[in-house]
């Protein structure tokens, strides 16, 4: 395997995977985390995987990773309903994984990334058709309502001059693809912010992808779920991405800190070594958060 899971020795030592403990991963991914997992948790313990994009479950399906392995190509905000209906009872962790995985980026031909010119659509589960994509919003949404979009998922500081940039150019041609939406972005950006350390069209696409998933709606009815399958003593481990997503890992944390159900057992984010961060460069903004359940 290619894929170099994010923060995978930080992963096992807060799930601290035992022999015969089953564990579930909630955004299974390319399987980097679940393979070392199932390495700990010999011989019988299991995984629970959930992979919501149909594409990439077909390749793990068909990969090595099979023994002990529970693939389900699902969407981690049915993780209660899944559970029960595959009977994977008692899991000692749940891992959360929020990142984007690199096959996304590179292999999806879904528009994730701002290197490839490709159709707009951003959709992790692959669907179209009635339902929501990139495309649609910068074709459909009010200049306010993408203005909005772009401040409170992208923090991007020139989200008025952006959306303004779109309604304009969309009355001209339909904006369908990545290429179209990166000149539209470049034009309304100023110079010295296209020469930035961070791609100027950064944060745009992560704001238009965390709305067509609705990735933060979906995280803050997830965890609950998570906290209540759980056993006790049970481990949740969550990879975020951007402050937005942890934010809500945080909160949540403390909160049920507070009712007595979680220990925090991460009091500051864990980061990736400078180490780490030079072997996979995409692991430079990820931040782990860990707790342990304390009620039955």
């Amino acid at each position: 395997m290619v894929h170099i899971p994010v923060l995978k020795n930080e992963v096992l030592k807060y799930s601290d995977p035992k022999p015969n403990e089953n564990f579930i991963d909630c955004t299974i991914g390319e399987g980097g985390h679940t393979l070392a997992i199932l390495e700990k948790n010999k011989p019988n313990g299991k995984v629970l995987g959930l992979e919501i994009d149909p594409q990439l479950y077909e390749t793990l399906k068909a990969s090595e990773i099979k023994n002990r392995l529970i693939l389900v190509n699902d969407s981690f905000v049915n993780l209660k309903e899944i559970v029960e209906k595959y009977n994977f009872k008692l899991a000692s962790g749940i891992l959360f994984d929020l990142g984007i995985s690199s096959w996304h980026l590179e292999k999806s031909k879904r528009g994730f990334s701002f290197l490839r010119d490709e159709p707009l659509m951003m959709r992790y589960d692959g669907k179209i058709q009635n339902y929501l994509t990139a495309e649609k919003i910068v074709n459909g949404y009010s200049e306010s309502e993408i203005e909005r979009i772009l401040k409170e998922y992208g923090q991007e500081r020139f989200a008025k001059r952006i959306s303004k940039e779109i309604c304009r150019a969309r009355e001209i041609n339909k904006i369908k693809s990545t290429f179209q939406l990166i000149k539209i972005i470049k034009r309304a950006v100023p110079v010295w912010y296209q020469h930035k350390k961070i791609h100027f069209a950064t944060k745009t696409f992560q704001a238009l992808r965390i709305t067509v998933n609705d990735e933060l709606n979906n995280l803050e009815k997830t965890l609950p779920q998570a906290l209540e399958i759980l056993v006790k003593e049970g481990r949740l481990v969550v990879i975020s991405f951007h402050s937005l997503e942890d934010r809500i890992v945080k909160n949540f944390f403390r909160k049920e800190s507070q009712r007595g159900q979680l220990k925090i057992l991460t009091k500051k984010p864990i980061r990736p070594s400078k180490e780490e961060i030079i072997q996979n460069p995409c692991s430079r903004s990820a931040r782990l958060r860990a707790a342990i359940k304390t009620w039955i």
